[in-house]
């Protein structure tokens, strides 16, 4: 009897730690957060940017930008040139759909949290945030010759 019970509580262990072993959804954005996700179609994908282990810019739809946050890191999602993305459906939806990233050791397949498209001003503050572009300097206003009164001494 003792032995069963001993059993039961190292197998729901075991699960528990298998089910909490994925990190949580490891983008900060508002949107990322809310759960809105935007969809496209797998064939439209035409490149990608990797911004790091969980964060990718992909181009798609006549060059537009989406930021596709995943559910959790991909080890060699940086130095890994074999990416591919799996759908049922021919659409890649945030929550839905994943991504594969072969490292060399086989395919890791990995969720898709969201995909959000971004502005032009949204990708470059994003490329700028993850350290891949120099923030823009803005010049300080030209300054003006003032004509100022002049000055008397006094004895």
């Amino acid at each position: 009897m003792l032995f069963k019970q001993i059993f039961v509580i190292i197998i729901s262990c075991v699960l528990v730690a298998c089910a909490g072993s994925s990190e949580p959804s490891l983008g900060d954005e508002p949107d990322t957060l809310s759960g809105r996700s935007d969809c496209i179609s797998s064939g439209t994908i035409r490149d990608y940017r990797v911004l790091d282990d969980a964060n990718l810019v992909v181009t798609a739809n006549g060059n537009k930008n989406y930021h596709l946050t995943l559910s959790r890191r991909a080890v060699g999602l940086r130095a890994s040139w074999k990416i591919a993305f799996r759908s049922t459906t021919g659409r890649i939806c945030g929550g839905f759909d994943d991504i594969l990233v072969d490292d060399g050791f086989g395919p890791e397949r990995i969720r898709i949290a969201s995909l959000r498209q971004l502005t032009p001003e949204e990708y470059d503050a994003l490329l700028v945030r993850f350290g891949k572009k120099e923030p823009a300097i803005e010049k300080a206003p030209a300054t003006e010759d003032v004509e100022s009164a002049e000055v008397e001494e006094l004895d």
